[in-house]
């Protein structure tokens, strides 16, 4: 050993059980940055023993053999009695290893005496060490575990298989029956400790309590009140075979001498022993003719020591998720928690209600109609043993069992689109937003007729499942899922992206007997890419005032282009008893078209699609005029060149919604739209030519300040 700091006193070698190599070096250490007569109780010289082994990936180990070495921060946990074992790196041993050097280690060890010294091996900013070191024994307490505290609730310990590395996890449940132990928690709130040492953890009740003396608080004293409040005025009996007691300390931790505490830490011990047995072995209670009562006010010269012998297990305490804890771990505002509704428990609507459950992300009601059939498994977050129950509550249940219903799923079973449900109605206006997830048109155009509701959201998958949609009402509603749709449609028409994009579906299968039991084939790996997707992006849209369309596309290659579609204010016309809708921008297109062809007039073909269940007609898109029309500055006649292809390729992108619903054209500068002579004439004509459909003729007329759609029909 070439290191002047580093004075070898003796070498041994020795076996170990698993038949590994060990070498120990005693040295004599001098750390220079020692201060004398630190408050620490580490010196200038310190005898240690550096221990390698030949066994791969290790790390060499550092013994204090000094008797009396100080408990000090940073030291790992040995048997009682042994010999402090120094904690020189915060990493991983596997990230040390990649740098680490026999020089670098021997510097290592003097740094940490020189800092342990001063009191300088915990930052400023570094958060308290726990009171005690860690344990491979768990245990696990309910999210809502002082509510039920509170409310007197009785426990059972349920334990888990024990793990490859001898420990074990057990759970704090409220009890449900016989099966499992029956135990008392004993809790503790003990008065602040100021950080520092870590402690051993003890093996006995006596050792437990010694250490809490040492930081001014006293277990038994806490215990035993406790213990008495067990029994009344007759006397109480133990529990025969499967009882247990639980001692729960919440221990303040304070950096130093009369600061407020910096942090509570958890540590659980688990005896085996009914409470009132530890009560008797510490006097706090007492046997008397086979019964046993508080001994308050009996003297006893003797005070019992039996009950320090009684042997504990030290517990980790974990706590479930509340939702809160849950949104902290996921990376979201921790008050980001809104009231929403889900609409469609189906492939999207299960994995979105997955996805922000498991976040703590919102409180949801569920709206689904349909029941599970075996299908659904294949892209649903659903079990087997539900098939046959409704979706809703099956997404519920799913939830309970996630997070022991600290944020229930409220299921409805019921049409979302049912004016007879006051309940839905109810759902639907009490939420601060509604996620449309049910992968059909009928909702959202049936929401967008609804007035006093939430702002809506309507997500959905390309027939692939190669690109995820949102369509994002404005927070006033001003701007609805209808038109947003017709503006989704017209992007689709004129980008480039929207050539294959509701194309593609990987095919269909017969999912039951009747004809119309049929299912697209749809990867559930694919449902969970777009779903994550939506799950990730909506709740950033809730926080925008505005409108939004967008598109999330997956390329072959694997990356994921996003495209964020404009979105315009809608107008409506009544015609008969039909409503007829145009937004902002397919006016702007419009109007570009007739500025375009000024002094002539200009025209072409009207694109959209009539729905009658909501009394609507939807204007999408206008084509411009085809090569072969015949225009002057007072007069416009349609071509055909190009326009049957036009129109169907408009029709093949949308997957059959937009059509042809009527034509369009300009008046020249200085004139309204109001319909002239020739315009009533084409009219009439067009609407003979639309009554084989059993629809009506719709005219729209582009003037220099107005716009006018009007409508004919065969009486």
């Amino acid at each position: 050993m070439r290191h002047r700091d580093f004075v070898p006193a003796g070498w041994l070698r020795f076996p170990t059980r698993d038949g590994a190599a060990r070498e120990a070096v005693l040295v004599d250490v001098q750390t220079h940055g020692v201060p004398k007569h630190n408050a620490y109780g580490l010196k200038f010289q310190e005898r240690l023993a550096i221990v390698v082994t030949d066994e791969p990936g290790t790390l060499p180990m550092v013994y204090a053999l000094r008797k009396g070495f100080p408990r000090l921060a940073h030291q790992h946990q040995e048997p009682q009695g042994s010999p402090a074992q120094l904690c020189l790196y915060f990493e991983p041993t596997e990230t040390v290893l990649r740098t680490w050097t026999p020089q670098q280690f021997l510097h290592r060890i003097q740094w940490w005496m020189e800092k342990n010294a001063r009191g300088e091996l915990h930052l400023a900013d570094q958060p308290l060490d726990r009171l005690f070191f860690n344990s491979k024994y768990e245990l696990v307490l309910p999210w809502n575990f002082e509510v039920l505290v509170n409310k007197g609730t009785e426990f059972m310990l349920v334990r888990a298989a024990t793990r490859p590395d001898g420990g074990e996890t057990l759970r704090l449940k409220p009890k449900t029956g016989e099966a499992h132990a029956t135990g008392l928690l004993v809790e503790l709130k003990l008065s602040p400790i100021i950080g520092g040492a870590v402690e051993l953890n003890p093996a006995t009740l006596g050792q437990l309590e010694d250490l809490v003396l040492m930081r001014g608080s006293s277990l038994l004293c806490a215990m035993k009140p406790q213990f008495q409040a067990l029994v009344h005025s007759q006397g109480a009996t133990t529990r025969a075979g499967n009882a247990f007691t639980v001692i729960l300390l919440h221990v303040p931790l304070c950096r130093e001498e009369g600061v407020a505490p910096e942090r509570i830490d958890h540590r659980a011990f688990l005896l085996t022993e009914d409470a009132l047995e530890i009560g008797v072995a510490t006097g706090a209670l007492m046997r008397h003719e086979g019964r046993i009562y508080s001994a308050i006010g009996v003297f006893c010269q003797q005070q019992p020591t039996a009950w320090r012998e009684l042997p504990v297990l030290p517990l980790e305490v974990l706590n479930e998720n509340t939702p809160k804890s849950a949104r902290a771990q996921s990376g979201l505002a921790s008050d980001d928690d809104p009231s929403g509704v889900l609409v469609g428990a189906g492939s999207l609507g299960s994995a979105l209600a997955m996805l922000w459950g498991r976040e703590g992300y919102g409180r949801w009601t569920v709206i689904d109609k349909d029941h599970l059939r075996p299908h659904n498994l294949s892209r649903h977050t659903a079990e087997a043993d539900q098939i046959g129950q409704p979706k809703a509550e099956a997404v519920a249940l799913l939830q309970a069992w996630a997070d022991h219903d600290a944020n229930p799923i409220k299921p409805l079973v019921a049409s979302a689109t049912d004016p007879q449900r006051s309940d839905v109605l109810e759902a639907l206006r009490s939420a601060n937003w509604v996620i449309d997830a049910s992968a059909s048109l009928d909702y959202p155009r049936y929401a967008s007729t609804l007035e006093n509701v939430a702002r809506h959201v309507s997500a959905f998958f390309a027939p692939s499942a190669s690109s995820a949609i949102a369509l994002v009402e404005d927070a006033a509603r001003s701007i609805r899922l209808r038109t947003l749709e017709a503006q989704y449609y017209r992007a689709i028409i004129r980008s480039d992206w929207g050539r294959e994009h509701l194309e593609g579906n990987l095919g269909a299968f017969w999912s039951g007997a009747g004809c119309r039991d049929i299912s697209m084939v749809l990867p559930y790996s694919r449902v969970m890419l777009m779903a994550g997707l939506l799950a990730d992006d909506l709740p950033r849209f809730r926080a925008q005032e505005g409108a939004a369309i967008r598109v999330w596309n997956r390329r072959t290659d694997g990356g994921v282009d996003v495209r964020d579609v404009p979105t315009f204010q809608e107008r409506s016309f009544e015609l008969g008893d039909l409503q007829v809708y145009l937004d902002a921008g397919l006016e702007k297109d419009l109007r570009a078209l007739r500025l375009g062809a000024l002094p002539n007039e200009t025209g072409g073909v009207l694109l959209g699609y009539y729905d009658f269940t909501v009394r609507a007609l939807v204007l999408v898109a206008a084509l411009p005029a085809p090569a072969d029309s015949t225009s002057t500055a007072g007069s416009f006649e349609r071509g055909v060149d190009g326009l049957k292809e036009a129109v169907g390729e408009a029709s093949r992108r949308t997957a059959g919604v937009v059509g042809y619903v009527g034509e369009w054209h300009s008046h020249p500068r200085g004139h309204s739209a109001a319909p002239s002579s020739d315009d009533v004439f084409q009219l009439v004509q067009l609407a003979l030519g639309m009554d084989a459909d059993g629809l009506p003729g719709v005219q729209l007329i582009v003037g220099e300040n107005d716009i006018q759609v009007l409508s004919g029909a065969v009486g």
